[in-house]
């Protein structure tokens, strides 16, 4: 099932909310060892969690978490801006029609050939997203492994500056062009999913 959540977060099942709350600790913290905040020991919630983030959730019918990613406006203060501005040439892109794509996350209980599917339908939420919400642009912040993966999607991608080593990764900022060629862009590399998700 694809959720796509705007402010308020009803009605939205808490049970979806924790689910990708608990998957983001276990992939972040626990897996990748962000130092980030928790809270009651379970959940990754930041300060960009607000009313003002949007997600886009993909679970079970049971609210299973399989993967989501948040999605941040620009015209207020977002991850790039606040906190790796240096990794952008120039300043970084702000504008309504700009957003800011964090916490990509695919649940650690998939399997191989199952994170491949769920990645790619994920991807395709995120940009069908776009072209239903008028978003000309994604933002993002990446290590240059997953930063190679999002320029083989097929998307126009460019990185905002050169990478930059931080606290042991090198990381790229990076900005996606949302236009009328997108999907066929996506269809083209092989991962755009027209699978049935909505809820």
């Amino acid at each position: 099932m694809l959720h796509i959540v705007k402010e308020p977060f009803r009605p939205l099942p808490d049970t979806v909310l924790r689910a990708m709350f608990a998957a983001r600790k276990s992939v972040f913290v626990d897996l990748l060892k962000w130092q980030i905040p928790v809270l009651d020991g379970r959940f990754e919630v930041d300060q960009f969690d607000d009313e003002h983030a949007r997600y886009i959730i993909l679970s079970e019918p049971d609210g299973t978490h399989l993967a989501s990613a948040r999605l941040l406006p620009t015209q207020r203060p977002h991850i790039l801006d606040s906190f790796y501005a240096r990794l952008c040439d120039a300043p970084p892109p702000r504008g309504g029609d700009i957003f800011e794509i964090t916490r990509f996350c695919l649940d650690r209980n998939l399997r191989a050939a199952e994170r491949r599917v769920v990645r790619n339908r994920l991807v395709t939420a995120i940009a069908e997203h776009a072209l239903e919400n008028r978003i000309s642009r994604y933002v993002a912040i990446a290590e240059m492994n997953w930063f190679q993966q999002i320029l083989a999607f097929g998307w126009q991608c460019r990185p905002l500056g050169a990478p930059q080593w931080h606290e042991g990764s090198l990381l790229v900022a990076l900005e996606i062009e949302m236009g009328a060629d997108t999907l066929d862009r996506l269809a083209e590399a092989g991962i755009y999913d027209q699978a049935p998700m909505a809820a």
